[in-house]
This record gives C-alpha cells, structure tokens and sequence, in this order.
C-alpha cells in the first residue's frame, strides 16, 4: 500500500484492542466482523482480511478453520499432516483447491467494501520447498511445477490469492480519489 499514499497503521498502533472471535460462517463473515469492530472502536477505517484453503474433494474443508484444522492450537506442520492424511488415496486430478482471501474495508458506520483473490491449484502427495507459511509446502502450481513454498517470496507475493484482492483494493482506492470520494 506504501504507493497509494494512504497512511496505515497496525493494531499495536491502537494499544489495548479486544481479539476479536472469527466465528462467522464465511470468510466475508469473519473479515467484516474484525472490520466493523475495530472501526467502530477506533472512529478509523479499518481494513481487514480473513483467508484460507479450500480443497475440493473436501467440500472446501478446510475453509474458514485452515489456521485450526487440526486443532485450537494446532501449528502449520499439524494442519498439513492432518490435510494429508484426510487426501490419502485420492488422485492428483482429484487434489483441486485454492486460496481464497477477503478482504473488507470498513468505515466507522459500519458501510463497507469486500475485495476478493482466489489461487488455483492442488495439493501434493508430500510437503516441498522452505518457504512461505501455513499450506505453502503441499500447495502446488501445476502451471510451474512448484509448490508455493518453492517459489521467490516476490514471486509468491505477485501471484497469491491476497495480492489479487490487494490488487482490487488499490484500483478502488484509486477510482474513488479520481471522484473525490
């Protein structure tokens, strides 16, 4: 965002903040309730995301609980195992899933923007590469034949399901300042 000329500030800026519980049933559902919180706390905008893997032949699982699929306090390497095992058998075509991000920005009033971003890909048999975070090691690309975790981070950046929604951020952000908004 440093481009856009828009001053933003982190959560640490604002002292003592509540945690917010993300308990909606949709992505959209938790970015927008820890955007509307935080706003109207604050009397700021607020801008917000909520993101995660959805694996097809899992009926999205593991969805909005990606950061907890194996547990409350279940690290990355518990979740990937847990991922895993819950694919044994299944075939490399039928592996389909993609990362989803939303992100809100929100006013004090409660009126908001969403922004989506959405990365295809599948998952592999086995975890690859040392980069990235969370599903980054068994999320592969098959259109460059890596996982993400095997990729550049300026590479992963410029690709990924949140630099897509960035992307549809800024454009708005950009259009609404060209009308005065």
């Amino acid at each position: 965002m440093a481009e856009s000329g828009i001053e933003c500030r982190s959560l640490a800026d604002y002292g003592d903040l509540p945690e917010i519980v993300e308990d909606g049933r949709s992505f959209l559902e938790n970015a927008l309730k820890k955007a509307r919180t935080i706003a109207q706390l604050t009397g700021e905008t607020v801008l917000a995301d909520d993101s995660g893997l959805e694996v097809a032949t899992l009926n999205g699982a593991p969805g909005i609980y990606s950061a907890r699929y194996a547990g409350e306090h279940a690290d990355d390497a518990e979740n990937i195992r847990k991922l895993l095992d819950s694919l044994k058998g299944i075939p490399c075509a039928d592996r389909g899933a993609h990362f989803h991000c939303v992100l809100v920005l929100c006013d004090p009033d409660g009126s908001y923007q969403s922004f989506t971003g959405r990365w295809e890909g599948r998952i592999a048999e086995q975890s690859a590469g040392q980069g990235g975070f969370g599903y980054d090691p068994v999320f592969f690309l098959p259109e460059r034949g890596v996982t993400v975790a095997e990729l550049p981070a300026e590479e992963k950046n410029r690709l990924s399901h949140r630099s897509q929604a960035f992307a549809k951020l800024k454009a708005y952000l950009n259009e609404n300042r060209k009308n005065g908004a």
